[in-house]
């Protein structure tokens, strides 16, 4: 099982950060009760984008620490968002304790906890060492990740079952990470447990380009690290990849992935 992060390539903060929805982030911070004077780390903060809208939401008197381990998406997130009073970014290792950065009030992690199938009960486990007391984790995650598409052409539809299945194998990937976090955080010791369900992919019609962008750019990274997937493939991966565009573009296609957003109170 190999652990480096599964998208890294150099276009990956530009991304992260084409793919966020600020509205949606903001909607969710405010389900989550994240808000003025509160200090918080987003956990896995990629392009530094999240980051920055939060910083927002916590004015005034709040502060937000985004921790990264990669350079170049740090690099890029203090280029973009970095001159902003009471908003940093640290680079960490996320296995490994972080003691250094003292207690939060909230910790955020969106679209991180996937990447380590076998680590998450213990990184959910281990985070609230980091919350002050009555601090909160707000975990977000999605469920049947990239599965979910009609009417998909069956050499398609077949392709994508079986990259998933390898990447959650070979890649420490977890495709249904979403709907474990309730169990992870209930184990954990959380307490005042809240869920919410919604559609973070609702693709039908016309694709909006940031979304033609992000999942070509998925397609691809499919390529990079699992080429052989594409041996038995009618022209090899060019044809999965030409397939998959005429599918994806074509506006009678209906494509969707559940975000299922759990927060947990640390005890008093």
């Amino acid at each position: 099982m190999k652990s480096e992060y599964l998208m890294e390539n150099k276009d990956e903060a530009v991304r992260l950060d084409i793919k966020t929805d600020d509205e949606a982030v903001r909607r969710q911070a405010a389900w989550l009760g994240i808000g003025p004077g509160a200090r918080v780390l987003d956990l896995g903060c990629g392009s530094g984008h999240t980051s920055a809208l939060l910083h927002e939401l916590v004015q005034p008197g709040g502060t937000v620490v985004g921790l990264d381990f990669s350079d170049e998406r740090l690099a890029y997130a203090r280029a973009t968002f970095g001159s902003r009073p009471g908003l940093d970014f640290v680079k960490m290792d996320i296995l490994k304790p972080l003691d250094e950065l003292g207690e939060f009030d909230f910790i955020w992690t969106k679209f991180v906890l996937e990447y380590f199938k076998a680590e998450a009960p213990s990184i959910i486990a281990g985070l609230s060492e980091r919350l002050r007391p009555g601090g909160r984790l707000c975990a977000l995650d999605l469920d049947h990740n990239c599965l979910n598409h009609y009417p998909m052409p069956e050499r398609l539809n077949q392709k994508f079952a079986e990259a998933l299945a390898l990447l959650e194998r070979d890649f420490n990937f977890d495709p249904y990470l979403g709907r474990k976090l309730y169990t992870y955080l209930y184990d954990a010791g959380y307490v005042d447990i809240r869920l919410d369900l919604s559609a973070h992919h609702l693709i039908y019609g016309q694709v909006r380009d940031q979304d033609d962008y992000n999942w070509i750019k998925k397609v691809d990274m499919l390529n990079v690290r699992a080429p052989q997937l594409f041996a038995d493939y009618p022209a090899g991966f060019a044809g999965f990849r030409a397939d998959f565009i005429a599918f994806f573009r074509d506006q009678r296609r209906f494509t969707y992935t559940p975000l299922i957003m759990c927060q947990g109170r640390k005890a008093d």
